[in-house]
Order: C-alpha cells, then structure tokens, then sequence
C-alpha cells in the first residue's frame, strides 16, 4: 500500500517563548510525508527552488519517500513562512507569507501517481486539490486538509471538494468558521452532509473529535512536560493517521480509531522540539511504545458502579 501526497515543502522562521530559529525546514507535505513514512511508502509531489539544497534533502533519506516529483525551479526560492507564538501555543501569528515557486504550483501526475492506494491533500487551493483529484483513478482513500484563508476565500471551491473526498481533516476554528455554527457536533454533521464518510477536528492541546455518520470517537492529546513548536503538528498528525491507515487491509470505525491514537502519537513527538527534528530522532518502536502509553492513559475498567 502506499500513499501518495500532494502539498508544499517549505523553508520556515520561527519564534516561541522557548527559542527562535530563522530558517528551518517546514511545509504540510514535509510534516505529512515524514509521519507517514514510519507506515507505507510515500510518494512526494511538491515543488522547491533552487535554494533547496542535498542537506535540506537529507529528512527525506532512508524513508520510504519517492522523490522522483519533488520539482526544482532553477533561480526560484523555495516557498517561505515566518510565524510567532506565545504561551497560547493554539495560536500562531503570522509574520511573512513569499508563495515564490509555489505561486505557479500546478501538478501533473504521471501515469504510476494516477493510481494512488490513498491520496492526501495537503493544504493548498481547493480548485488544485480538486485538479488533482481528477487526474487520479479514484483511489481506496481520499482525505484532505485545508485552512482558514480557503475557507473565507474560496468557499463554494471548498464545498465542492469536500463533497468529493472520504476523509477530511481540519481544526476546531476552521469548522466553525465554515458553518457558523455555535455547537461542534452539529457544525461537523453540516460538513459530513457534503459527502464526506469521516471528520477529524484537531482541538490542539484538546485533543481530537472523529465524527462519521455512525459514531463519535474522542481522543485527548498526549500530556506532555516540555510542548517547544507546535509547527507542522497537525500534518504530522495527518500523516500518522492515513500512514496507519494506508497499511491496513480494511479502513472501518476499529482501525479509524487507531489511527487517531498513532496521529496523536506522532504529533506529540513534533511538538518536543523545532522543526523536523524530533521526528530525525524517532524510531518505529518509539512510536510504538508511546501509543501504549497512550491506551494506559485512556483505558479504564467498569467495576459495575451503581
């Protein structure tokens, strides 16, 4: 099984109350496709310039990440974010947007990438990710991830987009945003009645809601002592869950649930440190053993209260 992702790599700055780094590596299909990698196999799509250099290239080395579409553009720079946190590390304010190559972003999939088991839109413009989607041969699993600036943006693009994926992925601000609606369960029922089977809202140090048409699932984060950067956390999270959920033979409520626990497990190991640099630590036992923890932390016996 493998996965195939289509999103931005990215040069980032950073400040939070613990440290501040000016160029660091960033991007939703970075974050996304490292997580997954620990799963399946991935296939990259993306564009960077030509300040992208083999050292930069190195996160993506001894994964099972097929680069053969990570585009360079000769005298481009590579897509650049700069954003700030205070201690509401929910929060990022944003200090520099340069789009650079990734104005002109357009993807072509090659006749292999058109028949994706799962394909993941990362966040970008909702007309592209529906561009995309249509060059594929439907695959298993089509999940996506997008943002407040499509949503006031771009509505009726993204209306038709999530009315054409299974599984969407978003945080708490956004579902709001996009229905006006007070309460979380009936915003996220409003979405669902677009098309989608399943909807994941991150809630940051809150944990995570699934909601499908069947069932509701909650998941708290993972207590952490020392949160640094939440940057890249929810693609990271995104790429744990439809990396679990790309090696698994079936996709049913059981193994949704699971993936959230993994999601939130790999999102948890981001956080401890700037950039990608935890997950360069990480191992696969790693992740392992910290996702029993994690059922330690949710398990509970019913004694037969009265």
């Amino acid at each position: 099984m493998s996965i195939l992702v289509v999103g931005s790599v990215a040069f980032d700055a950073l400040q939070t109350p613990f440290g501040k780094i000016d160029r660091c590596l960033g991007g939703s299909a970075t974050y996304f496709s490292v997580a997954a990698s620990y799963f399946t196999e991935v296939e990259l799509v993306a564009v960077v310039g030509e300040d992208f250099t083999d050292e930069d290239a190195r996160i993506f080395e001894g994964r099972k990440i097929n680069l053969d579409s990570l585009q360079r553009v000769a005298g481009a720079k590579t897509f650049f974010w700069s954003g700030e946190y205070g201690y509401d590390l929910n929060v990022a304010k944003t200090r520099d947007t340069q789009l650079n190559v990734f104005a002109d972003f357009k993807p072509q999939l090659n006749d292999r990438q058109r028949h994706p088991d799962v394909l993941f839109l990362a966040n970008i413009d909702p007309d592209l990710q529906y561009e995309v989607l249509q060059q594929t041969e439907r695959p298993r699993l089509v999940a996506l991830d997008t943002m407040n600036y499509w949503i006031s943006s771009k509505r009726d693009s993204l209306e038709r987009i999530f009315g054409a994926v299974d599984l969407i992925i978003i945080n708490e601000a956004e579902v709001r945003q996009f229905t006006k609606e007070a309460n979380l369960v009936k915003a996220c029922r409003q979405i669902l009645d677009l098309g989608a089977q399943t909807l994941v809202v991150k809630r940051g140090e809150y944990g995570v809601l699934m909601i499908t048409k069947d069932a509701i699932f909650a998941a708290p984060a993972y207590p952490l002592e020392n949160v640094f950067d939440p940057t890249g956390a929810g693609d990271t999270f995104a790429g744990g869950v439809l990396g679990y959920l790309a090696s698994r033979a079936e996709v049913h409520d059981r193994e949704l649930r699971r993936a959230i626990i993994f999601g939130s497990v790999l999102a948890s190991f981001t956080v401890e440190k700037f950039s990608l640099d935890r997950l360069r630590e990480i191992s696969l036992r790693d992740i392992h053993e910290r996702y029993q923890d994690f059922r330690a932390l949710t398990h509970f016996d019913d004694f037969g209260a009265d």
